[in-house]
């Protein structure tokens, strides 16, 4: 097994693990770009207000991108910060040759556009894959940067299964961060994709066909065990916060994971499966950006 393997053999794709093996690579590649070239990928994260998710975020995402041999540049606003001075910071830190990835954390506050100021980010340093011309890069089959989520989904379905050419994979959900570009990535590995949604007709029956079921739609367990097929590998993207009883609650999946377990080939867990993917590409988008702006090759 390499080090970023989610553990094969076993029925559990376990996203930590391999999140911590591509991590480790990502520091070696880093200090090698240190040594051979001379400089060190930048890293600016915007938060604005104060969303206590978004803080904890923000914060594991500062932590890891320095433990990755990265820079960090935390800009934290006020959450009277009105869309203007939000766009002048971004036009700042898209002409700052040290910054080679800006990420805005949503969400924001109620005074600002997100998708104005996304849009405002430099393709080439959009790290969260989410500007308009890097969703078009990605439907085109061109060089853009690609959304973290479905991306570790990806990496986490590849290692696993190896060639995913010929597979029937279905995603149920549609947004623009999960959905869409999951549903693209799937196609460009040549699977037969079909997209679900909350209008999609016998939805049981769509997911019971699928070699693949990728769960992005963002309601607690609403993908069943028995829509699962006898082996199928199933990648739950859903992180809900549900009553637990007694005052208490805990995170679960968007699918029923202990119906779905004795059904499936391969399944994450929630939490402990795709969530610490997600920071790791980040990093990995981050590292891509700064070799790319630098014209050189990844190493």
């Amino acid at each position: 097994m390499n080090d970023t393997a989610a553990g094969t053999g076993g029925k559990i794709i376990d996203g930590k693990a391999f999140a911590a093996g591509l991590r480790r690579r990502i520091a070696e590649q880093v200090r090698t770009l240190q040594a051979k070239h001379g400089f060190t990928p930048g890293l600016a994260v915007v938060l604005v207000g104060e969303n206590p998710a978004s803080e904890v975020y923000v914060k594991n995402k500062g932590e890891q991108t320095k433990e990755s041999g990265m820079n960090s540049y935390e800009h934290k606003l006020p959450d009277t910060t009105s869309q203007a001075e939000l766009l002048a910071l971004v036009d700042r830190l898209n002409k700052d040759a040290v910054v080679n990835g800006i990420l805005v954390q949503l969400p924001l506050p109620k005074q600002i556009d997100p998708q104005a100021v996304l849009n405002a980010v430099d393709p080439d340093k959009d790290v969260d894959g989410f500007h308009v011309v890097n969703a078009g890069r990605l439907a085109t089959g061109g060089q853009g940067l690609v959304p973290c989520t479905p991306l570790g989904c990806l990496l986490l379905l590849k290692d696993r299964l190896g060639d995913l050419t010929g597979k029937r994979a279905i995603v149920v959900g549609r947004s623009n961060i999960v959905g869409k570009p999951m549903a693209q990535l799937l196609l460009n590995e040549n699977c037969t994709v079909t997209i679900a949604h909350s209008r999609t007709r016998d939805l049981a029956a769509e997911c019971r066909r699928a070699d693949i079921v990728i769960a992005a739609v963002g309601k607690a367990e609403m993908v069943r065990g028995d829509w699962i097929g006898p082996g199928a590998t199933v990648i739950d993207v859903g992180i809900n916060r549900v009553d637990a009883g007694g005052g208490k609650t805990k995170l679960v999946g968007d699918v029923a994971y202990a119906e779905a377990f004795p059904h499936a080939g391969a399944i994450t867990p929630v939490p402990g499966g795709v969530g610490p993917m997600t920071i790791a590409c980040l990093l990995q988008n981050t590292l891509t950006a700064a070799c790319r702006q630098r014209g050189i090759a990844v190493p």
